[in-house]
C-alpha cells in the first residue's frame, strides 16, 4: 500500500511524501517527495491516477498530479488558482469528472472541471458564503473548512466553521457547478465551529466534528429525500477535563463499527462505538497520539492499522485497531515527517 503525506512547507518540509507500507507490521518508510507549498490536503481522482491537493496559502491554488510508475510517484500536470484565500480541504466526485474545495480564510466552495489527462479546467462555479457566529474571535465571518460529497454523489456539503452550519449544494458534474440545495444548509450548535464530516460505509450516517465546541454531531442521511437530521452531539473530550483543546479530524473505521476523533491540545484519539441500527455513538475510550497536535488520520484500507499526525511533534505515529472493541494500540513504529496535516491511504 502507498501513503501520501501532505505538509506544511514553511520549514524544512519537501512537499508531499510517497511513503511505503510494510503490510505486515503497518511501518511506513518513504520512497519519494514532491515539492509543491502547503499541500495541506490530498484527494485521489477514482481511477487512482491522478491526485490533487490544495496549497493553502493566502493566494492558494489547486494542484493537480500525474500518478506514474508502480510505486505512485508524483508528476504536477497543471494547477489552477483556488479564487479564495486559504484552500484547506477537497473532494473528487465519483464520476471523476469534477473536484471541489473549500477555501477556509474566505469562506467560498468551488469546483473545477477534470479534463481526460486529469489536469484542471479554470473553475466552474464560485459559492460565497455570508455571515458570522458568536465567538467574535473565530466566526467573525464565514469559514468553510470542508467539502465533502454525499455517498450518492448528488450533493456537496460543506462544514462552515464561522456560520456553525452545513452548507449544501447540489452539483452538475458536467459543468462543475454548484447550486443551493432545498434546504440551503443543516444548522448546528451556535459557537460549536463544524470543521470535518465523514460518512458512515452504510451512507445512512453522518458524523461532524465541531472544532470549537469539541463534540462529534451524529446525524441521518436521506438519500431519498437528500436530507440530514441531527440525532445525538457527543463530547470528544474526557469528563471533567478543562483544558485548552480543539478538535481536528474524523473518520470512520471501514468496518462501520466506530467513529473516531482527533483533539488537538489533549493530544489524544477520542474512540466512539457505533449503534448499527440508530447511527448514534457510545464513548469507548481515548488513545494518546504519542506526539503534539494530532491534526489528521487515516485508516489503512484492511482497517488493522491507524495512522496518525501529529503536526508540531514532526511525526506520523502508527497504531493497530482492535477489531472488536476499537482499541488503538502503538505498534512501536514512527517516521518522522515535517509538519504532517494529511495522510492519504491510497493502492498499489
Amino acid at each position: 500500500m502507498r501513503v501520501y503525506v501532505g505538509t506544511y512547507t514553511r520549514g524544512v518540509s519537501k512537499g508531499i511524501y510517497l511513503c511505503e507500507q510494510d503490510a505486515s507490521t503497518g511501518a511506513l518508510h518513504i520512497v519519494d517527495t514532491i515539492f509543491t507549498e502547503h499541500p495541506s490536503f490530498l484527494a485521489l481522482h477514482p481511477s487512482g491516477r491522478f491526485l490533487y491537493a490544495v496549497n493553502e496559502m493566502e493566494d492558494g491554488w489547486l494542484s493537480a498530479f500525474a500518478v506514474y510508475g508502480a510505486g505512485g510517484q508524483l508528476s504536477l500536470i497543471n494547477r489552477q488558482p483556488a479564487l479564495g484565500a486559504a484552500p484547506c480541504h477537497l473532494c473528487v466526485d465519483r464520476s471523476g469528472a469534477c473536484v471541489v474545495i473549500a477555501n477556509y480564510s474566505t469562506g467560498s466552495v468551488v469546483a473545477f472541471p477534470i479534463r481526460a489527462d486529469g489536469g484542471l479546467e479554470p473553475a466552474g462555479s464560485v459559492r460565497q458564503h455570508v455571515g458570522s457566529g458568536p465567538n467574535l474571535e473565530r466566526q467573525e465571518g464565514p469559514h468553510a473548512h470542508s467539502a465533502d460529497l454525499t455517498p450518492d454523489n448528488a450533493l456537496v456539503v460543506t462544514a462552515d466553521l464561522g456560520l456553525d452550519r452545513l452548507m449544501l449544494y447540489r452539483l452538475d458534474t458536467t459543468a462543475a457547478l454548484l447550486m443551493p440545495h432545498d434546504p440551503p444548509f443543516v444548522a448546528l450548535q451556535p459557537g460549536c465551529g463544524p470543521r470535518h464530516l465523514a460518512f458512515h460505509p452504510n451512507g445512512r450516517f453522518a458524523y461532524v466534528i465541531t472544532e470549537l465546541a469539541n463534540t462529534v454531531v451524529a446525524l441521518t442521511y436521506d438519500a431519498t429525500r437528500r436530507s440530514f437530521e441531527a440525532k445525538q452531539t457527543v463530547s470528544t473530550l474526557p469528563a471533567g477535563w478543562t483544558g485548552e483543546s480543539y478538535c481536528a479530524e474524523i473518520c470512520v473505521h471501514p468496518s462501520g463499527r466506530f467513529v473516531y476523533g482527533s483533539n488537538r491540545g489533549h493530544d489524544s484519539i477520542a474512540i466512539f462505538a457505533v449503534d448499527e441500527i440508530k447511527g448514534t455513538l457510545t464513548p469507548a475510550g481515548h488513545a494518546p497520539t504519542l506526539g503534539h497536535w494530532p491534526r489528521n488520520f487515516a485508516f489503512d484500507p484492511t482497517g488493522r492499522f491507524c495512522y496518525v499526525a501529529n503536526e508540531r511533534s514532526d511525526s506520523i505515529v502508527i497504531f493497530r485497531v482492535d477489531a472488536t472493541t476499537g482499541a488503538l494500540t502503538p505498534t512501536g513504529h514512527t517516521l518522522e515527517v515535517p509538519s504532517p496535516v494529511c495522510v492519504l491511504c491510497a493502492g498499489g
